[in-house]
């Protein structure tokens, strides 16, 4: 692993919980405590608003990586401010995640894939040097993710995903799931914010579930999101008569 604990320092915690990001529960308790990371791979599970895009932007950009999307290493001419969160949140990490992060850029190996921005992105730097030399643009959407996964997603590194499944069919969402679990076997260190119950069941994965509570550990079948799943593919009409009728 190369990150144990997200945190913000104490001097950079703010007065008051009463102003944006901090209203959001998951962050709140972040702010108080950390957040602290004990597998390879970890999955951050929660509804829409929940703030899981929140904490994973931060947490790639304390890995020095782009808020919107892109490979460690590399030099972002534009300068984009980070993050409000992203701005105060440290990351406290081991030896070698250390070594990544205070030694030369060509040393920091990772990947931040965030599906709002990943399509624009995959069309601009693909056949650039160090990234693929396939033409994502001739491809679909998850022809192109996968692309990037296959290229970016090899070395042992530190690899951020914010909802990869936007693109992704049932068979593609299970090639990602052996490849995360690959990658942690091998040392890196994958962090995911999903809705879906399959990357969700990648083997060996801590899975976070974020809501209105906070943040909480819980098993794959303990999930909301997976009691959802069940219900729904057993009798659809137990929730499509609420908004059909």
């Amino acid at each position: 692993m190369l990150v144990r604990r997200a945190y913000i320092p104490e001097a950079q915690r703010p007065e008051s919980f009463g102003t944006w990001p901090y209203t959001v529960p998951c962050v709140a308790e972040l702010a108080e405590r950390g957040l602290t990371f004990t597998a390879p791979v970890t999955m951050l599970v929660g509804e829409n608003g929940s703030g899981k895009s929140t904490l994973v932007e931060a947490i790639a950009e304390g890995f020095k990586l782009d808020s919107h999307g892109g490979r460690a290493g590399r030099k972002y001419v534009n300068d984009r401010p980070k993050t409000p969160l992203g701005d105060v949140l440290k990351l406290e990490t081991t030896p070698i995640g250390s070594r990544m992060l205070t030694g030369p850029r060509s040393r920091r190996k990772g990947f931040f894939l965030r599906a709002e921005t990943a399509f624009g992105l995959l069309n601009t730097v693909s056949g650039v040097y160090g990234y693929w030399d396939e033409d994502t643009s001739t491809m679909s959407h998850g022809e192109g993710f996968l692309t990037v996964f296959g290229a970016m997603f090899r070395d042992r590194g530190f690899y951020v995903m914010d909802e990869p499944e936007a693109a992704l069919s049932f068979e593609s969402c299970l090639k990602l799931v052996g490849l995360m679990h690959e990658l942690g076997s091998s040392g890196a260190q994958i962090i995911c914010a999903t809705h879906s119950p399959i990357l969700a069941a990648t083997p060996g994965a801590d899975i976070i579930e974020v809501g209105e509570h906070g943040t909480r550990r819980v098993k794959w079948n303990e999930l909301d999101l997976v009691d959802h799943w069940r219900r729904y593919l057993a009798d659809p009409g137990l929730y499509l008569r609420h908004i059909t009728e």
